[in-house]
């Protein structure tokens, strides 16, 4: 949670240092106001105080009696959400419960399985359960004691969010709750090495059954490890503890660059052994891709897509999305074609109507601005790959293989030239004969990757990264698809 800053610096504000009571409270009263929206000002009705006292952490206070604005709920889900990827505790918090319709106003909102995937996110965060304000806090009085509870109501927070999701789970079939498992496995992956790192936590037995220690006391509620507590037995299978798990996430972690995640894997490799083990572990690593190419936009009754608000990381990742602009733009149109948002490919993005831009930005539940960014050229490939176009899925691969709009990622572009090749693509099928051939399954190392480019360069036709082969073959697509919209057109 981002607030930790703000908190140990209204610690070092609050601490007893001979200044009197009243600056003291006078310091802490207006940094308060600083950290919101997370705290509000107001004591009154559900105010700050109330709130405490609930054994709950401060939440932005409700418009109660007031007539909502047009469009405000997509606005709210849309901002949360935002936040929530970025992993921020109090959004997941309130995200999930928005989504448990848990307010009459929220009806509309209510879906199960989102709800549980944001209350099994805020349970991961591992702000949520790191101490903050452990030292010294006996001694703080007033005012200043509202600090020394916000590790208490963290706590209680956390094990409200067990309850809600055992309830939630107890009620869900194995594909719902593999839904909740593979989104949660989703988000995490568009955080780096942090979330490959605690996707590891999640399968390791040497922690609890969110990734937190196994001292901690909720952790310990839902075992059941408590005296006389039933604890909370539906999240526990929600992830398999798995030595072979915990060490691909650690491995991927990694491969990031991630300094941690290297110590890590070796620790393991220490306990554990090397060997057989180590290798078995890395092959799986080098054909891993997660569940989703991006977190599937369903939308409840409300008509609120369940946008992917996931933001570029690297500097590798930012490099590749500026490339976007090399991928001819009828790619782009023959997917908006797929799926239905224009009539037929068209070659430039001029040519598609702005009402049919925003139909399509509506899907991804994004600003309606007419005009497809960078991220949205992406997203309509990747979409229209997901659901089973043929040309997508070969536009795609190449995309990964070249690190053209996405990174470069050879098990990634494996997958889809695969995907590709079930449908009878002639491309996919000549580069999926040279993966075989050369033993490179998809490669998630780069480092090893470097070398099977070289490789591939004579192989595979084109697939050098490079601008001017990859424009040869997808010119070559291009010419393909521009013959049939000249042929169809009257």
């Amino acid at each position: 949670m981002r607030l930790a800053f703000e908190w140990d610096r209204l610690r070092e504000l609050a601490a007893p240092t001979g200044r009197s009571a009243t600056r003291s409270a006078v310091v802490l009263g207006a940094v308060m106001c600083l950290v919101t929206p997370l705290i509000g000002c107001d004591d009154g009705g559900y105010g700050f105080r109330h709130r405490i006292a609930e054994g709950a952490c401060p939440r932005p206070q409700p418009s109660l009696g007031e007539q909502p604005q047009f469009g405000q709920q997509q606005l709210e889900i849309r901002s949360l959400r935002e936040r929530a990827f970025r992993d921020d505790f109090f959004a997941e918090l309130e995200l999930a419960r928005r989504y448990e319709a848990s307010r009459p106003t929220d009806k509309n909102l209510e879906d199960p399985v989102e709800a549980a995937v944001w209350y099994a996110l805020a349970l991961i965060n591992e702000s949520a359960y790191s101490p903050i304000a452990s030292h010294g806090q006996d001694h703080w009085a007033g005012p200043l004691a509202v600090v020394a509870h916000f590790d208490d109501c963290r706590a209680f927070e956390r094990g409200e969010a067990y309850q809600a999701l055992d309830h939630l789970l107890s009620r869900m079939d194995t594909d719902e709750r593999d839904a909740v498992r593979d989104r949660v496995t989703y988000v995490l992956t568009t955080r780096g090495a942090d979330g490959f790192r605690a996707l590891a936590r999640l399968h390791d037995g040497a922690f609890g059954p969110f990734g937190e220690p196994l001292d901690n006391e909720q952790g310990r509620w839902a075992r059941g490890a408590i005296s006389g507590q039933f604890g909370a037995p539906n999240t526990l299978g929600l992830f398999t503890r798995s030595d072979v798990d915990t060490y691909l996430y650690d491995y991927l972690a990694a491969q990031t660059g991630d300094v941690g995640a290297y110590v890590l894997l070796r620790d393991f490799e220490h306990v554990h052994g090397g060997g057989a083990f180590a290798n078995l572990v890395q092959t799986k690593a080098d054909r891993w891709v997660p569940p989703y190419e991006f977190y599937p936009p369903d939308a409840p009754q409300s008509g609120v897509p369940h946008s992917d608000e996931s933001k570029p990381v690297t500097d590798a990742e930012d490099g590749a999305l500026e490339r976007i602009g090399e991928l001819p733009f009828l790619h782009v149109a023959d997917a908006l074609t797929f799926l239905r948002i224009i009539p037929h490919p068209v070659p430039h993005e001029s040519d598609v109507p702005p009402s049919a831009i925003k139909a399509f930005q509506a899907m991804l539940g994004k600003p309606q601005t007419g005009v497809l960014s960078p991220l949205e050229r992406v997203r309509a490939i990747q979409y229209a790959a997901s659901n089973g176009s043929a040309h997508a899925e070969l536009v795609l691969a190449v995309m990964y293989a070249e690190g053209v709009g996405v990174p470069t990622d050879y098990a990634r572009a494996y997958h889809w030239f695969e995907q590709a090749d079930k449908q009878g693509s002639g491309e996919a099928k000549y580069a999926m004969s040279q993966y075989f051939s050369l033993g490179v399954q998809g490669v998630a190392d780069q480092d090893k990757a470097k070398a099977v480019v070289l490789q591939l360069d004579a192989a595979l036709s084109g697939f050098h990264p490079s601008t001017d082969k990859l424009q040869a073959i997808l010119n070559r697509l291009y010419r393909t698809q521009h013959a049939r919209f000249e042929r169809e057109q009257p």
